[in-house]
């Protein structure tokens, strides 16, 4: 009975794992366009970063904004790499 409960809880761990493995996956493609938006932009157009848990947007720099947009993508992908 416990080799029974030892291979629920792998299949459990299994499943969780790959749901994460799916919603990283998703996030970085999200943040992956975050990135080519901001790329493609001209170097004329405003920027505004929204502030964290509010709904409040600030004029920000396209280019700090793309940087640290692209340093959140690397993260994203040695989370995943981590996985």
């Amino acid at each position: 009975m416990s080799s029974k409960c030892q291979f629920d809880s792998e299949n459990i761990f299994a499943g969780r794992e790959s749901m994460v493995k799916e919603v990283l996956n998703k996030k970085i493609n999200e943040q992956k366009i975050v990135v080519d938006e901001l790329y493609n932009l001209k170097k004329n157009r405003k920027v505004y970063s929204q502030q964290p848990n509010s709904n409040i947007f600030f004029l920000a720099d396209r280019r700090q904004c793309l940087c640290s947009c692209k340093h959140e993508l690397d993260n994203m992908k040695k989370e995943l790499l981590d996985i």
